[in-house]
């Protein structure tokens, strides 16, 4: 997966293989930051704005104060897009932390936040798309504040590091039985012809997609219930699907040794994607 070679940092840009990352960085140092990947389109961001929004909302949950308005921000991330003459299928990984200084718990003062942002190529992964995926259940172990899109992914590593060993693409994760989300995506699980994911509380990420998802499902007239379901519950649904800016609309076919009815994407899960990809513009 190539990298695009112009980077943004702070408010310059420059090759980066003449990025100099600082010693003493929060972000390295206590995950003291947070992030977005935003979704690339033939050189278009898909759900730009949401994606903005919801940095700002992380940083400020972690009252982080970044040095831009979101409108010069939206600028230069148009910008990075240009100087790298992207117009291809990719994702932008975007970072912002508290910056550089003596390492201490405690917030630095006069200390101006790092920010980190740069282009990779990503194609469509049009075979999980079209038949599905496996996923295995792992207890949540993550903290409260999921809802922060934070550096603190250690829990979510593991985890997807566990699916990767079973030969399975995600980890979905419960708490006491009671699924959340998955170690990198929203889940969502289809019974009657309804919707049924985790509320949009602190102890998951509202997904932008997730957001999307729910809205394709109001123009569908599909009924989205905001109700969590049982690990128990998977092995009665009528299908399972994930959400991500990098997964789009990926229908989950077994989880754990349960095979999803017939094992093959079912019938809402196909119009969700049918919608995505309308919205987004896309062609298979």
């Amino acid at each position: 997966m190539g990298v695009y070679p112009i980077i943004l940092t702070q408010s310059k840009f420059m090759h980066r293989d003449h990025l100099k990352y600082p010693f003493e960085e929060r972000g390295l140092q206590f995950g003291d930051g947070v992030y977005e990947v935003i979704r690339i389109y033939q050189g278009e961001y898909y759900l730009f704005e949401e994606h903005i929004d919801r940095l700002y909302r992380s940083a400020e949950a972690i009252k982080l104060t970044l040095p831009y308005s979101k409108e010069e921000l939206k600028d230069l991330l148009l910008e990075l897009m240009t100087r790298n003459k992207m117009n291809k299928d990719g994702k932008l990984y975007l970072q912002a932390t508290r910056g550089s200084a003596p390492r201490d718990h405690i917030f630095p003062k006069g200390v101006l936040p790092n920010i980190y942002g740069y282009i990779q190529e990503l194609p469509r992964n049009l075979n999980n798309l079209n038949n599905g995926v496996k996923a295995i259940t792992r207890r949540d172990a993550r903290w409260e504040n999921c809802y922060i899109k934070s550096l603190n992914l250690l829990p979510n590593v593991l985890a997807k590091q566990e699916a990767s060993e079973n030969d399975c693409y995600e980890a979905i994760l419960h708490k006491d039985g009671t699924v959340t989300e998955c170690s990198s995506s929203n889940v969502y699980l289809v019974k009657n012809g309804k919707i049924f994911t985790h509320p949009a509380t602190n102890n998951i990420l509202h997904g932008c997609v997730r957001m999307a998802v729910e809205r394709f499902a109001t123009d569908l007239n599909i009924e989205f219930i905001e109700d969590a379901f049982s690990v128990e519950d998977i092995a009665k649904a009528d299908e399972l699907f994930l959400s991500s800016s990098t997964s789009e609309v990926l229908p989950i076919i077994q989880v754990d040794h349960t095979i999803i009815t017939d094992g093959k994407p079912g019938k809402v899960t196909k119009m969700l994607q049918a919608a995505y990809e309308q919205d987004a513009k896309l062609t298979k």
